[in-house]
């Protein structure tokens, strides 16, 4: 399913009221929106569902803005964006970081590499941590998270270069290297 079948299912859904149309939106970017969060959350899955559910919750209420001046994906990416951003504006985090580990490790049923990433991405800033998700997770080009995030191309790429560099000593500090 392409963007012309995208703009086919939108069409439906914003002038016939189509929900099975929406729906079928839903079923092909739900995955790539729960990913996208899990990155950002470092690996929450309770919140990142609820997230990603907010999230097409808000692309449903909002679809007669989309103006298709981007492909979908991009306009709903960009919605995850500001629901995250949103979500950790409202966030007055008064835990310790051992408080959030015992969380992470009591809700997950991760396995122990997966730990160590989401360890690793905690190093990241905010923007290292967007910048990363989008390009090694969802497999964003550079374009695409200029387009997302509002930045532009040279402060992607050194929040990506900052963020690699961060992941890369910290895995091989932990014996990945």
């Amino acid at each position: 399913m392409g963007r012309i079948d995208d703009m086919v299912l939108i069409t439906r859904a914003r002038v016939f009221g189509d929900k099975r149309a929406f729906g079928q939106l839903v079923a092909k970017y739900q995955s790539p929106v729960r990913r996208f969060f899990l990155g950002q959350t470092l690996g929450d899955e309770p919140l990142s569902d609820d997230l990603a559910q907010d999230t097409f919750v808000k692309a449903y209420s909002c679809l007669k803005q989309f103006q298709g001046r981007s492909s979908f994906s991009t306009w709903l990416y960009r919605i995850a964006y500001n629901v995250y951003y949103d979500y950790t504006r409202r966030q007055h985090y008064t835990t310790s970081l051992d408080a959030k580990e015992v969380a992470m490790m009591s809700t997950h049923s991760s396995t122990a590499e997966s730990m160590d990433i989401y360890k690793a991405m905690e190093l990241l800033t905010d923007n290292e941590r967007l910048c990363i998700t989008l390009q090694l997770i969802q497999g964003e080009p550079i374009e695409r998270i200029c387009e997302i995030t509002g930045m532009v191309a040279g402060t992607v790429k050194s929040h990506l270069h900052r963020g690699k560099q961060k992941l890369t000593s910290y895995l091989k500090e932990n014996g990945y290297g």
